[in-house]
């Protein structure tokens, strides 16, 4: 038996609608600017060439339900509501029918983001790591298989926080579809079972205090749903 000098990571794990086991979230990859509404509200051009990629790290996953205390270290924290993908077969160099057909489930998410410290590194031309990746940044829903979502296309994608209506989009508004992001991604990296990928965020991102409740639905999935606490 292999023993460690200290316990291991967490492994977090989502609940798949139907099924008793648990699909384990190995890496997290998220797409930038994919809504044009949410590039030109935050000052960007739209690139319609290829999608763009940051990640979060596995420990920034906490599951729908829970309470996100305040991230530390920023004043303005906001919420992006996203489809994600899971992943359920390898995919490397893939075309997008390959693409397609790796696709294991569907869910909503939330890409929490430190926006003041996004933004003070855009100042700066670094990297964004510290505005997206932070423990419980990444709040996922339950997952829906693919075969019982269907074809991305006109679902409703929406945000309320504390009833009222904040992003409220449709999955077709993407600029990259969830297949074509897959195969582009596939060039860069080995993909696989376990993988998360993020598809973008509408028009209509904002700020979040405490004490709000947060909650996430795409039409056909189960909702992503959050409760801000007081910061740890």
């Amino acid at each position: 038996m292999t023993s460690y000098l200290f316990e291991p990571p967490k492994i977090h794990a989502l609940a798949v609608e139907g099924e008793t086991a648990r699909y384990p979230v190995a890496r997290v990859f998220c797409v930038g600017r994919n809504y044009a509404a949410h590039a030109a509200e935050m000052g960007n051009e739209v690139d319609r060439e290829a999608p763009f990629y940051f990640t979060k790290s596995p420990q920034a996953v906490l599951e729908s339900g829970g309470v996100l205390p305040y991230p530390p270290g920023s004043q303005d924290v906001h919420h992006e509501m996203e489809c994600v993908v899971a992943l359920g077969a390898p995919v490397f160099r893939a075309s997008e029918q390959d693409a397609a057909g790796a696709i294991y489930a569907y869910g909503c998410g939330l890409d929490m983001t430190r926006r003041d410290l996004q933004q003070a590194a855009k100042d700066k031309r670094r990297p964004w790591d510290l505005g997206k990746d932070g423990e419980g940044m990444a709040v996922l829903g339950p997952l829906t298989k693919a075969a019982s979502f269907g074809a991305v296309g006109a679902q409703r994608i929406h945000l309320e926080v504390n009833g009222e209506v904040r992003q409220d989009a449709r999955l077709a508004d993407m600029i990259h579809g969830v297949p074509a992001i897959i195969a582009n991604l596939s060039l860069y990296y080995h993909l696989g079972p376990g993988d998360i990928i993020m598809t973008g965020t509408p028009a209509g991102v904002g700020p979040v205090c405490v004490g709000d409740r947060l909650e996430g639905k795409i039409e056909g999935l189960a909702p992503v749903i959050v409760e801000i606490g007081e910061a740890a």
